[in-house]
């Protein structure tokens, strides 16, 4: 009885020991105030290397994105290859490289306009996922297994591909849902190179789940999908739940097309685009960027509130069956986009021109870098994770 009693004793022990640990590394993680300076630290007294901080903020100061600033050229350059594309929402001349390293929440560097709202394209897609996440919370979304066409009745899951189609496809782009939206055809997405439009346009359809296609077209059928669900617009979600919680400024914005605007309850509600690959998108300036990765580097939980589920966290970070760099709009460092000689548990929001957040949870760093040469991420990280001299 004795002996039983002592080793429950030592278990209680090991269990207080680990929950005092968790406890101080929350406590230590640092949450930038709303309307308030941002602590900066030395990288020194967060155990990083400042010398090799610097060379970081260098390279990615001297490895700009090559296209032009004006983003109408960059866009329809970018995307000369597609039929009938053409800018449908808002553009806005970019600036320069810019961006943020944060060390534990606190500031180590920064470099260019912080305070600069720019479009920001795909990254919008992690914005997007994570409204993905909060409907799930809620129970307006009972799972990613359910089919959406079990919630958005209005046609736009018809036939028997479609109606296959779960919320899981659209948040890992595996869906092959075939149709046009706002005009927009999933055919003439990044059509591939090899083979003729009709060819591609005439195609067999993949299985859900079997295949992935980074397509904006779908990804838009998800925002209108959701817009469906939550009834409100999806602004105002992120907004009321994430964006005003954790501190966000007021200058950012969120963009669908002119022709976007459908019926909700008797009101005319914008349905916002994934990216800014036709216009639109989120347009977001750099310490708004940070603060949505400090969220998800402290698994959806800001200065004590649990703002999305931490499970929610853990799923986008899966790797999906059609793409093992993929999860639920996150890129995951493993599979063919796997960085040279990085560890595997980091993950990252991308965009087109050289936009990213990488989260680095073991290391306490979250990375934001606007308009560097999108070749260039993987070396900008290497050097950043080389200043680390002590693990969190």
């Amino acid at each position: 009885m004795i002996k039983a009693q002592s080793s429950k004793a030592v278990v209680l022990l090991i269990l207080v020991f680990f929950f005092s640990r968790s406890l101080l590394s929350a406590q230590q993680l640092y949450f930038p105030p709303a309307n308030a300076d941002w602590q900066r630290e030395q990288p020194a007294s967060l155990g990083l290397d400042a010398d090799k901080l610097n060379e970081a903020v260098r390279f990615a100061q001297s490895n700009e994105y090559t296209g032009a600033r004006d983003l109408r050229l960059a866009i329809l350059k970018g995307f000369e290859r597609e039929p009938y594309h053409k800018l449908a929402g808002p553009v806005k001349e970019r600036g320069g490289p810019t961006g943020l390293i944060l060390k534990d929440g606190y500031i180590v560097a920064e470099w260019g306009d912080v305070e600069r709202v720019d479009m920001t394209f795909s990254v919008t897609k992690s914005y997007l996922s994570t409204v993905a996440g909060l409907a799930l919370d809620s129970g307006l979304i009972r799972s990613v297994n359910d089919t959406v066409s079990h919630y958005v009745w209005d046609g736009t899951f018809e036939g028997s591909h479609n109606r296959r189609v779960t919320w899981g496809h659209l948040l890992n782009q595996s869906s092959d849902w075939s149709g046009s939206l706002f005009g927009m055809h999933d055919w003439a997405d990044r059509p591939p190179r090899k083979g003729g439009i009709d060819e591609w346009k005439n195609r067999t359809l993949r299985e859900p789940g079997t295949h992935f296609e980074y397509n904006d077209v779908r990804v838009n059928v998800l925002s209108y999908s959701l817009l469906q669900v939550w009834r409100k617009p999806l602004p105002v979600v992120l907004k009321e739940q994430i964006m005003n919680p954790i501190g966000a400024s007021s200058g950012w914005r969120w963009y669908g097309y002119e022709n976007s605007f459908v019926n909700v309850d008797g009101l005319m509600m914008q349905s916002v685009s994934g990216g800014g690959h036709s216009g639109g998108g989120l347009f977001i300036n750099t310490l708004d960027h940070a603060r949505f990765g400090l969220l998800f580097l402290n698994q959806g939980q800001w200065n004590g509130r649990q703002l999305i589920s931490e499970s929610w966290i853990d799923k986008v970070r899966q790797p999906s069956k059609a793409n093992d760099s993929y999860g639920y709009m996150w890129w995951l460092n493993r599979g063919d986009r796997k960085w040279d000689s990085l560890p595997g548990h980091l993950y990252y929001a991308a965009g087109f021109g050289g936009n990213f957040i990488v989260v680095d949870d073991q290391n306490g760093i979250v990375i934001v870098t606007r308009w560097l040469q999108p070749s260039q991420i993987g070396e900008m990280v290497r050097l950043v994770l080389a200043s680390v001299e002590q693990a969190r």
